[in-house]
């Protein structure tokens, strides 16, 4: 990538007061896993080590899921797509109200009263090996490439600012995380995240703050989203292949977070360090209230960003090159002159970073040690021979990452490429998960196949629809765009902006142009299936292996529907026979033979 266009466009740089918040946020980042492991209360035991000895608090647990759940892509991301699709975003604050009905009301009554340290034990508990191993193997391969998306996306801002590599920045960012992720243990993930969680928010205040006044307020800044129609969202078509609409928001982002926050190991993990579950209540409720006001400074940015650029769009005047430097671009342009914001703003794309990818990498060595290593080791092992196995297998993860880094700058727009990843993963997941608090009758054979299909039919969907997008055969329409103030080349007199804003929406490359206009190719959409939008592949994969769930079950069930009440969620408690019930039926069948 040029990442001199960028540079060139904005005519400032980084400062030295710039790298000195940069260095500043990192130092005490670092410093916190090293009291952790080396002072402080040091984690030599399992417990210790990934649930901080059950004797965490609400908020700091709550502060540390939210920022661990929202990553750069968030930061940088999702204030573009704001501005070129309209304020959709906003609706995941009724989502994060599902969330936290969901969450209290069905899935963490169950896992606390079984006391879990692996999510998956659940399923092992519940149904069989084959179907926690299915399910830890997806989360451990979907989470190492959605780590990646996460690391590459901040490397790619500091690299657009400073020239630096961004395989070399990449790179640094994992070692820290491993650093201190390693000899801390969750203690050390929680508690930086908390740190790092109120820069964010400082961050974000702060660009809310100066861009408002550069905008002209907020008055003007709503006007001027009205006029361009960004504010047009209430959308009630249920049509799927919409990118963004009410429903979408309803129905998937709600199945994404809540899987995400409340069925993976990295979000219930840290709940499950919580010692009541009153305690886990309140800190999930303090999660949906984090993520809603982050979501709506999210949207802000969104629109401030087009009240700046409503007449001369910066993709269209070639002053950036990638859907990702939007947010960069706009920091450098309006606040660049603000010293230290610039800084500011890097610092806050790498804590939200630095605390996903180190909350993972501690759920990741969980995961395996739980569900993988544990068979094959000695039953009298020690347990700081454990957790140093626990910290190797957070440093290979780390040098994993890092690998795959150098593949996710091929692939495209970062946000729908995040989503389809992690659904891969997040609907089979939700759906074995669902099946099993919710449904007496299902089995582990309807849990096991019933997630392969829901595996099977997100991959199609979400596999062909990046090819179709790479290959510029199929592209979302944006809001109105306008570049009727720019300066542009001399070069060209006439152009078709909308052609040229649809083949730079899902761009990859490292080079675009103002085309003169032409006659539009006719091109052949793809099938239905393979314009989803991304939105629905966690909530489609998490249906499709719960009714093929079901169906399964309901041929391969050999009298094992009656299961055990605390595997399933209270109000179902109802529909199942106690086992003193359960003993007089069968009696009862016996004296009619």
């Amino acid at each position: 990538m040029n990442n001199s266009t960028l540079q060139n466009s904005t005519e400032r740089s980084l400062e030295w007061y710039d790298y000195a918040v940069f260095s500043i946020i990192l130092v005490i980042s670092t410093l916190a896993g090293i009291y952790y492991g080396c002072w402080g209360t040091k984690q030599k035991t399992i417990s210790g080590y990934l649930l901080g000895n059950k004797k965490m608090t609400a908020l700091p647990i709550a502060l540390s899921v939210a920022v661990g759940h929202f990553t750069a892509v968030t930061v940088m991301v999702m204030p573009a797509d704001v501005y070129k699709y309209g304020a959709y975003q906003w609706f995941a604050c009724i989502s994060m109200f599902l969330l936290v009905i969901l969450s209290v009301y069905i899935y963490f009554p169950v896992f606390f009263n079984l006391q879990l340290t692996s999510a998956y034990e659940y399923l092992e508990r519940r149904f069989d090996k084959k179907t926690k191993f299915l399910a830890s193997t997806l989360y451990l391969v979907c989470e190492l490439i959605f780590l990646a998306v996460a690391a590459y996306t901040p490397s790619l801002a500091l690299s657009i600012s400073t020239g630096i590599n961004v395989h070399l920045i990449s790179s640094t960012i994992c070692a820290i995380c491993v650093f201190y992720t390693a000899i801390g243990g969750l203690k050390t993930v929680v508690w930086t995240d908390f740190f790092q969680f109120g820069v964010i928010i400082v961050t974000l205040l702060i660009v809310s703050v100066v861009g408002s006044i550069s905008s002209g307020g907020f008055l003007s800044i709503w006007e001027q989203a009205l006029k361009g129609d960004r504010l047009n969202i209430f959308d009630l078509d249920p049509n799927p292949t919409k990118r963004d609409s009410f429903w979408g928001y309803l129905f998937g982002f709600t199945a994404h977070y809540t899987n995400y926050v409340s069925l993976t190991q990295s979000g219930l993990q840290k709940f499950l360090a919580l010692p009541t579950f009153r305690e886990s209540v309140w800190s999930v409720i303090y999660v949906g209230i984090c993520l809603s006001v982050v979501y709506t400074f999210i949207v802000f940015i969104g629109l401030l960003m087009y009240a700046k650029y409503s007449k001369c769009d910066p993709f269209l005047s070639r002053k950036i090159q990638r859907h990702e430097q939007m947010v960069p671009y706009y920091i450098m342009n309006v606040a660049g002159h603000v010293p230290g914001i610039s800084g500011c703003f890097l610092v806050a794309l790498f804590c939200a970073s630095l605390s996903t990818i180190s909350s993972s990498l501690n759920a990741i060595a969980g995961v395996f040690y739980k569900d993988f290593l544990y068979r094959f080791l000695s039953k009298n092992i020690k347990e700081k021979t454990v957790t140093n196995i626990l910290k190797l297998i957070v440093a290979l993860c780390g040098i994993a990452i890092i690998g795959l880094v150098s593949i996710m700058q091929h692939l495209g727009d970062i946000a729908p490429l995040a989503a389809s990843i992690a659904a891969m993963s997040h609907g089979p997941s939700m759906g074995m998960f669902t099946l099993g608090v919710l449904f007496p009758k299902a089995n582990a054979e309807g849990a096991f196949y019933g997630a392969i299909g829901g595996f099977i039919f997100t991959a199609s969907i979400a596999i062909p629809l990046k090819f179709y997008n790479l290959e510029k055969t199929f592209a979302y329409p944006s809001k109105p765009l306008s570049v009727e103030s720019c300066s542009v080349s001399n070069q060209t007199t006439e152009f078709d902006f909308q052609q040229l804003n649809n083949s730079l929406v899902h761009s990859s490359t490292s080079s675009s142009y103002l085309a003169p206009k032409s006659k539009p190719i006719e091109k052949k959409l793809p099938p239905f299936m393979f314009r989803i939008t991304h939105l629905y592949h966690t909530f489609f994969g998490a249906l499709v292996t719960v009714m093929l769930g079901l169906v399964i079950s309901y041929f391969t069930n050999k009298g094992d529907s009656i299961t055990d009440k605390r595997f399933l969620t209270p109000f179902v408690h109802k529909f199942v026979p106690d086992k003193s019930d359960k003993r007089e039926m069968r009696n009862l069948v016996k004296h009619n033979k």
